[in-house]
């Protein structure tokens, strides 16, 4: 039997302790033993929670137990995650996260931690919510050259853009909506600016290349700037203006990664991606084109992908599967010098232009990239 503990029991470690007691079943299947939740490490009191038995205030009794082998951590931030994690790597325990921001900002030194101590560090969850996209990146499609990654990685966006396109709405009656059912938080700026999605896209570079990219290398435009006028003329030629990731390499091995609202034509996948899912290409060099779908977040979807990470580090306990990348950082180029069309709106007027035309119209033309 296996013992475990929850760091956090918000959105989503209230969702691995549901996951894991109605599933355990199929979890201890999958492990090969039994999965037990021991701890739920929370600060605050919860007398009515069926779990209430099991929590505690105190970290260090976690890591000073040692019938605990897996820790869940879902704090959030790189505050005290960041050093809950690393102690409990240093203790010799298998660390499961879904926090984007502690992997997009510190997973060279907390993988190479793992690796130090003969641990699992598995982030599953952290990109794509429910959707199995991490382990299929770095697992199944090690055979090709990746040349590519697009995608819509951000549900609370991707559900205000959907919501402003069906149902007329300006932005911010759409987050409002959103709030109310619970796609957004009560402070949004990471969703609408963008943040949250440069970091899945430093994750998705990363394990794609095996080199590092800091967020902060990566140029972003949220989507607080798209009016409706846009949303409509997008859906009157038969597409839409969507929030994309977008990771490209050339020959010379120059990678290319940005976040920007994107006119999506109908001919692509991502044009009828809609609410709070989420989809991603990606392309190899031998596969071509792979396409993953499905709930990008939401309590039990993202469980759902947590606990599998939980099983994957009880079955590999005594050979840990090895991910990581090299801290040497990734030969970057500037997006904006890619060949492409630009969606221009100038008024009530707008059209499809090469970039020649579109970089001699003034500045303050609306303008977003078209997905070809």
């Amino acid at each position: 039997m296996m013992n475990m503990a929850i760091l956090g029991f918000g959105t989503v470690g209230s969702g691995v302790a549901k996951v894991l007691t109605e599933n355990a079943a199929e979890v201890a299947a999958g492990a090969g033993e039994e999965v037990r939740l021991k701890y739920i490490v929370d600060v605050r009191d919860m007398p009515d929670s069926p779990f209430a038995p099991l929590m505690v205030k105190d970290f260090s009794i976690v890591e000073q137990d040692p019938e605990v082998g897996v820790v869940v951590e879902t704090i959030g931030g790189c505050g005290v995650a960041l050093t809950f994690t690393r102690r409990a790597l240093a203790a010799g325990k298998h660390v499961v996260t879904s926090n984007k921001q502690l992997v997009a900002e510190h997973g060279v030194e907390l993988l190479a931690l793992a690796k130090e101590k003969g641990v699992n560090y598995f982030f599953e969850a952290s990109v794509g919510g429910g959707i199995p996209l991490l382990r299929p990146l770095f697992n199944d499609l090690s055979a090709n050259k990746i040349l590519a990654i697009k995608g819509i990685v951000n549900g609370t966006t991707n559900y205000i853009l959907t919501a402003m396109e069906q149902s007329g709405t300006e932005l911010d009656e759409a987050l409002k909506e959103a709030q109310a059912l619970g796609y957004a938080e009560l402070n949004p700026d990471s969703d609408l600016d963008g943040t949250d999605a440069v970091r899945k896209a430093c994750i998705l570079a990363d394990l794609a290349w095996g080199r590092e990219l800091k967020p902060d290398l990566v140029p972003v435009e949220g989507i607080r700037n798209v009016a409706l006028q846009d949303i409509r003329n997008a859906a009157s030629a038969g597409g839409a203006i969507k929030l994309l990731c977008r990771l490209q390499r050339d020959e010379s091995g120059k990678a290319y990664v940005w976040v920007a609202p994107h006119f999506v034509p109908a001919s692509s996948m991502l044009a009828h991606v809609d609410s709070a899912y989420n989809a991603v290409i990606i392309t190899g060099n031998a596969v071509g084109d792979t396409l993953f779908y499905g709930t990008g977040a939401g309590s039990i979807p993202t469980a759902s992908a947590v606990v599998g990470d939980v099983v994957d580090a009880v079955r590999h306990k005594n050979a840990p599967r090895g991910i990581g990348w090299s801290d040497a950082p990734l030969a970057l180029g500037d997006p904006e010098t890619l060949p492409s069309r630009w969606y221009i709106r100038s008024g009530e007027k707008w059209s499809i232009t090469d970039m020649a035309t579109a970089d001699k119209l003034p500045a303050a033309q609306v303008r977003y990239r078209v997905l070809d």
